[in-house]
């Protein structure tokens, strides 16, 4: 069954860096287009960055500058670099599988990481 399971979420000072890891299972994972959503508490759930299969990358504009999304083929890995986080930045980090078509349109959800941004 496709799976997608995050890791590397935790507690940090503002100005701080954290590196998340999405790792896929029993998908084409080399044909998906890749996804970082993050769901900050009382909010919908809002794109952060995508990664097409051909490694052209999108970022919303809050995070431009500051986080970079990646992925590596051979480990069916999607990677989001966070530098200079910020408070706000605070909140559930969702990795997808999924597809553009005009835009990007979700698919396979992992259940998510934290991430609390905070001194």
């Amino acid at each position: 069954q496709a799976q997608l399971v995050e890791s590397g979420g935790g507690l940090v000072q503002p100005g701080g860096s954290l590196r998340l890891i999405c790792t896929a299972s029993d998908i084409m994972f080399s044909f998906y287009d890749m996804a970082w959503y993050h769901q900050a508490p009382g909010k919908q759930r809002e794109l952060v960055a995508t990664i097409r299969d051909d490694g052209g990358t999108y970022y919303t504009d809050s995070v431009k500058g500051r986080f970079t999304i990646s992925r590596d083929n051979a480990k069916n890995t999607v990677y989001l670099q966070m530098n200079r986080l910020i408070p706000e930045d605070t909140a559930v980090y969702y990795c997808n599988a999924g597809a553009y078509y005009s835009d990007f349109v979700p698919g396979i959800w992992g259940r998510g990481t934290q991430v609390t941004v905070s001194s």
